[in-house]
């Protein structure tokens, strides 16, 4: 048996680990990279092995940096099946579908723009690519063992971080695999408690806030503060927004201010095509997060949902007080960047991001003070105030991903940390060693094993 890193090691993106075994081949996510420019350029690569000769793809979950490759591996040549949660589905349809979109808008305007250094720029992948990869999924459900091969089965088990997210069980050769995904927070405000494993002789895990802690801080207080502070001076407030499980979370957060009056009466905007479906994702599946079904309802009712592209535009040169959120949540691509070209040089616009920020992005470029961004092929001025809020992140801090492994009742041959960067992972390294004992190994991109 073998293991090869092929995305998602030393990086937080593009997530891909292939597990051989007896002839069969399974891909543990599919994901797109993001962030600086030579990781993206890998999305431009072929794998190391033929996508024909894979038999299996397992996703954890629906987020672009799991999932956001299929359509490429499928047009190179897939035919297996790709094994996910019902949510999962519903969410990797959205985002592929999304992404797709952007990747043909953003082509389209670099060719009209000629800012491309390619003569005919061209997205990773088209709309209908994307649609081609709908047939091939296979909804599981949690917590039963689901045959692969006579002598290969995978359990998925709740992992939190987002609707449908799961850790998977690998079990062959007579040993457990255990794929963490990405691991939520032990008190999330929406969703539930990740699964903790049991047994596990190798173990993969994510390691994204694997050097630090989240700030315990009131995330509501923090909001009502920014908001009330940029109101008063006649600014806007533009939150880029993961529309799966972000979107909702801020939704919650300040739905409960308005009903306890402590946020002011102003437009609060949903412009998010991919974040209004994904609330239908919420209602439609109950079970997987703590949110009533008259939650869901009534927060929703405080929002403008914005899905035509005419409706932003009128709601961008509105020129009083509003809150928008708007995807991407890294500000990579999507509507927020439309919305931060008119209010990126105002000194009263804030701008909170409330995500992890991987390297290169937009994201982490405001995070780390930029003088300027470029969006679309020209410069903007960064003139408005750039805040964060720590609490709302979507993954486990440190001390829930060693707490993720205090049930285990073996002590694992490996521990491979992986979905990081550089110094992340080696303070969890360092920390998992001394708490536990555990061997623990940090795999570079391109890396294999045998198990």
């Amino acid at each position: 048996m073998k293991v090869k890193f092929i995305g998602g090691a030393g990086t937080v993106t593009g997530s891909k680990t292939l597990i051989e075994s007896n002839g069969i081949r399974i891909l543990i996510d599919c994901g797109q990279f993001q962030g600086i420019k030579p990781l993206r350029e890998l999305n431009w690569e072929p794998l190391p092995i033929l996508p024909s000769t894979i038999d299996f793809v397992l996703l954890t979950h629906g987020h672009l940096d799991h999932c956001g490759w299929l359509p490429r591996l499928v047009n190179q040549g897939f035919k297996g099946k790709i094994y996910c949660t019902s949510p999962t589905a519903a969410v990797a349809k959205l985002i592929l579908l999304d992404s797709a979109k952007i990747q043909e808008e953003e082509a389209r305007i670099a060719n009209e723009g000629k800012f491309s250094k390619h003569e005919v720029a061209e997205p990773l992948y088209t709309v209908e690519q994307a649609q081609k990869v709908f047939p091939y999924f296979r909804v599981i459900k949690t917590n039963e063992s689901i045959p692969l091969d006579a002598e290969i089965a995978a359990v998925y088990t709740n992992a939190g971080h987002i609707i449908g997210a799961c850790t998977i069980e690998l079990q062959l050769e007579n040993k457990t695999l255990v794929f963490s995904g990405d691991i939520g927070r032990d008190n999330d405000v929406l969703m539930y408690p990740p699964t903790k494993p049991k047994k596990g002789d190798y173990i993969f895990l994510e390691s994204t806030y694997g050097d630090r802690l989240h700030p315990d801080t009131d995330t509501k207080l923090e909001l009502e503060m920014y908001i009330n502070n940029t109101v008063e001076k006649g600014g806007t407030i533009i939150i880029p927004s993961f529309a799966v499980e972000r979107t909702q979370t801020i939704m919650y957060l300040l739905w409960r201010l308005k009903e306890e009056d402590r946020i002011p009466n102003i437009p609060y905007i949903i412009d998010t095509p991919m974040g209004i479906n994904a609330l239908e994702i919420f209602i439609n599946n109950k079970k997987w997060h703590k949110l009533s079904l008259k939650d869901c309802a009534e927060m929703s009712k405080m929002f403008m949902l914005v899905s035509d592209y005419q409706e932003t535009i009128e709601h961008i040169f509105d020129k009083q007080p509003k809150v928008v959120i708007a995807a991407s949540g890294m500000v990579t691509g999507g509507r927020v960047l439309t919305y931060l070209e008119h209010y990126i040089g105002l000194p009263e616009t804030t701008v909170i991001i409330v995500g992890y920020q991987a390297e290169g992005t937009r994201g982490r470029k405001l995070l780390e003070g930029a003088d300027e961004i470029k969006i679309h092929g020209k410069y903007y001025d960064v003139k408005a105030n750039i805040l964060e809020i720590e609490g709302l992140s979507a993954h486990g801090d440190q001390k829930d991903l060693l707490n993720w492994l205090s049930e285990l009742e073996n002590k694992p041959t490996k521990v491979f940390l992986v979905h990081g960067e550089n110094q992340p992972l080696d303070v969890l390294r360092i920390k998992i060693q001394e708490k536990y004992g555990f061997d623990c190994k940090v795999p570079l991109m391109g890396q294999e094993f045998e198990l």
